[in-house]
């Protein structure tokens, strides 16, 4: 906050309500009130069974009298005296000796000025060390009258049509509203603004992709059946759906924008696959991108295997790994030569990491090469959360005006998405593939843990893998010698037990399960490695992997029937929905144990809810629900950080946001006060 316009747009995210003034003969246990009278005594006093400072007072009105207490403000005595008319807002409590208000907010009595911490709605702000609730309101009612001055920047026409008061209004109310309608009126005035500059602003880009020119792909409805029919699954309703929905896009003359949300386990590759099969036919390279070596190296696996005697090819571009699978088989590539094919159009598909951002990665140019080659016509990137804009926007100018799917494991509801992506059509994949159980999953007491290795152990003398996961890769030392234990930034957590991979892997190997194979996986290992330990995971060399979050995208490992995961605490839930879906990929029951050492009643019910729980797009609206939308999705980067009042639940707004930005888009020139503030918005905030 550095000057009053900041101040004013800094809002409370809760109030009191201490709009009730009561006479003290009226006062009941539990109730939030006001009380209105005149100080009788005060006195400072000290308390040695607390060990602290109390100051207590008598306030007598003329019903009668009231005792009241404040612990470890001896500065009060300074403040109030004898004689003074007050205003004490606060929870009434009772004892023997009746009514009393312990530490109530106060204010003295002013007929010139109305209360500001008392007798109202009373805004609670964010505060930081060395700031007071009292000292952020006491400044927001000194700079609040310039809320007069803010221009309005909505047209009279929106302002009538969705029934929104004025801006000056809203800002003023909404720091200090007279009642509950006037607080309603003014966050819904607010709310409408910020989500109106998201859809317009995803108005405006969807204006502007239309006017673009892309490739349109043909959708090859032969060779796609074709290619279903020889799956060794049916598709799920919801996988042909989507499909449909993508190679439609694709055959159009303007660029796709789309995302695909899936569960875990729904099956999105298989459709992204005939995405890229698609164009690959059309005579039009496409590229994957997915945020770890891992995650890539797999993809590249499966797109391998379902794409066997297409005569498609398909390269591997990480940092650690270059390699093609072609007519003549698998091969490795140096990178000058990967790099070349890439150019040359010798590769149909290209998979790789951030690897693929470089500047030397060039596909080949458009209308093709004497070579043959190809241009590119389709980008694909997997779990784009985990990608800044900036990021996918490269990827995107790799080529010319080029077809684009997000895709995410991280079910996103849909009027979250319609919020963050007002640009993006929605496919969902809802359903698992036909004869996947459901995974079993129990939050484990300290006291049953050996009951869990017990059964663990049993799986794995069954021929079953089992996946450890742990929050932390080891323990870090202070300088002293002491173990320090460091974090996930979780606000619910509470646990001091260290979980750690080495830890883990080491009290696993020797103490629990000493007859078992045992390996660990971190993302500090070097990519060789970790890809050497996953292949050998997959394989069945090792019957448990102890890993950290790595493991939390897209590893499928069929084998493996139990996911165990410790410091569950640590973990928003969708996260863990992540976690417990690398188990059930197959036929084999399969299940999921929680361990956490927190005592906490909210962890406990968190992860409660998580256990009965299956529905991801459930989780995620819990997750939103309890840790907000930047947590859980990563959206810092995208905007959504800059909301400061709306939210996900809000549909109704949202929907009139979206409707009065498709009626001003086309015009928006016409409209100067709004182009104003779009560029203001657009310094602050970065959308593509």
């Amino acid at each position: 906050v550095k000057n009053a316009r900041d101040l004013l747009y800094y809002f409370p995210f809760r109030y009191e309500d201490y709009s009730r003034v009561v006479k003290i003969s009226d006062l009941k246990e539990g109730e939030m009130v006001t009380v209105k009278g005149q100080i009788e005594l005060i006195a400072n006093k000290r308390s040695f069974r607390r060990r602290t400072n109390v100051t207590e007072a008598l306030v007598s009105d003329q019903s009668g009298s009231l005792r009241v207490v404040w612990f470890g403000q001896p500065f009060i005595v300074n403040i109030l005296k004898p004689g003074d008319e007050v205003l004490l807002s606060g929870k009434v409590k009772s004892d023997i000796l009746g009514a009393q208000l312990v530490s109530p907010t106060y204010e003295k009595f002013d007929t010139r000025h109305s209360a500001t911490h008392t007798a109202r709605l009373v805004p609670i702000y964010p505060v930081t060390a060395g700031l007071t609730q009292k000292q952020i309101r006491f400044l927001v009612s000194q700079v609040i009258e310039l809320s007069k001055v803010i221009p309005e920047w909505l047209p009279e026409k929106i302002l009538e049509d969705e029934n929104l008061i004025p801006l000056s209004a809203a800002l003023h109310s909404l720091h200090f509203p007279v009642d509950q309608t006037d607080l309603k009126q003014s966050a819904g005035r607010l709310k409408f603004d910020e989500l109106f500059l998201l859809q317009l602003k995803a108005e405006l880009s969807r204006i502007n992709k239309s006017r673009l020119v892309a490739p349109a792909l043909e959708f090859k409805e032969m060779e796609i059946k074709a290619f279903v029919k020889k799956l060794p699954f049916a598709l799920t309703n919801t996988q042909r759906i989507s499909a449909w929905e993508i190679l439609q896009d694709l055959s159009r003359p303007s660029p796709m924008n789309r995302l695909l949300s899936g569960d875990v386990g729904s099956g999105k590759t298989v459709v992204a696959a005939m995405a890229m099969y698609n164009a690959a036919l059309n005579n039009h390279q496409a590229a994957l991108m997915a945020p770890t070596e891992i995650l890539a190296r797999q993809h590249f696996d499966s797109l391998c295997r379902l794409l066997t005697g297409s005569g498609v090819s398909v390269g591997l571009f990480t940092r650690s790994q270059k390699m093609a699978n072609t007519q003549e088989g698998q091969i490795i590539l140096t990178k000058k030569s990967i790099l070349e094919k890439i150019d040359s159009g010798h590769l149909d598909i290209i998979i790789g990491t951030h690897a693929l951002l470089t500047e030397k990665v060039n596909f080949s140019a458009k209308g093709g090469s004497a070579s043959g080659g190809k241009n590119l016509g389709l980008v694909i990137v997997d779990e784009q959360h985990r990608f800044g804009v900036e990021q996918r926007k490269v990827i995107k100018t790799k080529g010319e005006a080029v077809h684009f799917l997000s895709m995410t494991a991280t079910p996103i509801p849909r009027s979250l998405a319609l919020m963050l992506y007002g640009d993006l059509e929605v496919s969902v994949i809802n359903e698992l593939p036909a004869g996947r159980k459901k995974i079993l999953t129990r939050l484990v007491e300290p006291a049953k843990r050996d009951k869990a290795y017990a059964f663990i152990h049993e799986q794995v003398k069954n021929g079953r893998q089992v996946f450890v996961v742990c929050p932390l890769i080891e323990e870090k030392k202070k300088e002293n010698g002491e173990d320090e234990f460091v974090p996930i930034n979780y606000p619910f957590s509470s646990s001091v037990e260290k979980k750690s991979v080495m830890t883990e892997y080491q009290k696993l190997s020797d103490n629990i399960f000493p007859d078992l194979r045992i390996s660990y996986l971190h993302g500090k290992m070097p990519s060789a490695d970790k890809s050497k330990v996953m292949s050998d995971f997959k394989a069945g060399v090792f019957d448990i992997l102890v890993s950290t979050s790595v493991v939390e995208v897209g590893v499928d490992i069929p084998n493996a029937s139990v996911m165990m995961i410790e410091g569950a605490d640590r973990f928003g839930l969708a996260q863990l929905h992540q976690f417990r879906g690398r188990v059930g990929r197959s036929v084999h029951q399969s299940y999921c144990f929680l361990f956490t050492d927190s005592f906490s009643s909210r962890v406990k019910e968190r992860l409660s809810f998580f256990e009965k729980a299956s529905d991801g797009f459930k989780l995620a609206e819990k997750d939103l629900e309890l840790r907000g939308p930047g947590e859980v999705y990563g959206t810092a980067q995208s905007g959504l950080a800059n909301l400061r009042l709306a939210k996900m639940t809000d549909f109704e707004i949202i929907k009139k946001a979206r409707e009065a930005a498709r009626e001003i888009a086309p015009n928006l020139e016409k409209f100067s006060t709004i182009v104003k503030k779009v560029k203001e918005w657009e310094t602050a905030v970065h959308l593509e």
